[in-house]
C-alpha cells in the first residue's frame, strides 16, 4: 500500500544563546548551543513514528518548532502540505500537541478548559457535548470534572492534559515525552488510547527515552543526538538485530567515535 506523506522537516536547525550559568551548568565551551542541526524526516498517515534519543539532544525543540511554538531559524517543516514558517495558524488547526511541561491552570476545571478550547477551535456545540462524553468516560475524569485543576492527581491533570489536546480531532498528533511522570497504570492507558488512534488512521508523532514505549508504539524511528537525525528507518529494520537498546548504543558508540576522530 502507498504510503501518504503526511508531515515533512526538511533541513530544521535551532540555536540557543546559553546564560554564564546555563554555560557553567552543561561545562559548555561556547556561549551558543546547537539544539537541532540540519534535521529532516518524514511521517507518513496511519503511523506511529518516535523520535528517540536521549536528554538534551533536541526532541523537545523540534517538536515545538512542528508545533509552531518555536520557529526554526532555518529550514521548513510541512504539515499536510502546509508550512510551518509560512502559515503557523492554519498548521495549529490541524495538529494536537501535549508536552508534559504543559501547565494548566491551577483554578480551572476539567469541564471549563475542555469548553474554553472547544470554543477557541470553533468545534460546534452538539459535536464537543458528545466528544467530552466519550473522551471524559474514557480517562476516568467524568467524577472530576468539577474538581479544580489544584486538586488532582498528577495522573489526572495528564489525562486532562491529553484531551484538551485533542477537542478538535485533529489527524497529527504531537506528544513530547506522553507517559513521563505517570504511574504504571496511566501510562498503559495513554498507550493503549495511542494505539486507538493510530487505528483510525491518525498520525502521530512522539518523543521519548524509553526503549520499551518505542517498541510497543511505533511503526519508524527516529535516532536523534546532538541535534542531529542519525538514523530513520523502520523499528523491523533497526531491530533484526538484536532489541532496540542494543542497537540504540550500537550507534550511539559508533556516534561518538566519529565524534572523537573529529
Amino acid at each position: 500500500m502507498e504510503q501518504i506523506e503526511i508531515l515533512k522537516a526538511e533541513g530544521l536547525c535551532k540555536t540557543f544563546r546559553l546564560s554564564k550559568k546555563q554555560q557553567k551548568l552543561q561545562n559548555a565551551k561556547e556561549r551558543q548551543k546547537k539544539a537541532v542541526q540540519d534535521l529532516s524526516f518524514s511521517a507518513y498517515k496511519g503511523e506511529i513514528f518516535g523520535l528517540l534519543g536521549p536528554n538534551g539532544a533536541g526532541k523537545t525543540t523540534t517538536l515545538r518548532m512542528l508545533a509552531t511554538l518555536m520557529k526554526p531559524d532555518s529550514g521548513d517543516a510541512w504539515i499536510d502540505g502546509i508550512s510551518v514558517g509560512r502559515n503557523p495558524e492554519q498548521v495549529r488547526g490541524k495538529i494536537g500537541f501535549l508536552t508534559s511541561e504543559l501547565k494548566l491552570e491551577d483554578f480551572f476545571t476539567p469541564n471549563y478548559l475542555f469548553e474554553f478550547f472547544s470554543d477557541l477551535y470553533g468545534v460546534e456545540e452538539n459535536v464537543r457535548k458528545e466528544r467530552k462524553a466519550r473522551m471524559f468516560s474514557r480517562f476516568g475524569i467524568d467524577e472530576f470534572a468539577e474538581v479544580k485543576v489544584a486538586n488532582l492527581s498528577t495522573g489526572m491533570k495528564q489525562k486532562t492534559s491529553l484531551v484538551i489536546s485533542l477537542v478538535h480531532d485533529p489527524d497529527i498528533i504531537i506528544f513530547d515525552e506522553p507517559t513521563n511522570g505517570l504511574d504504571v497504570v496511566t501510562a498503559r492507558i495513554v498507550t493503549d488510547f495511542l494505539n486507538e488512534l493510530k487505528k483510525e488512521g491518525k498520525t502521530i508523532l512522539l518523543s521519548t527515552h524509553i526503549f520499551s514505549l518505542v517498541e510497543k508504539l511505533c511503526d519508524r524511528v527516529g535516532i536523534i543526538m546532538d541535534g542531529r537525525m542519525i538514523v530513520c528507518d523502520t523499528l523491523e529494520n533497526l531491530t533484526k538485530d538484536g532489541d532496540l537498546e542494543d542497537a540504540f548504543f550500537r550507534i550511539y558508540e559508533e556516534t561518538e567515535g566519529q565524534t572523537d576522530e573529529k
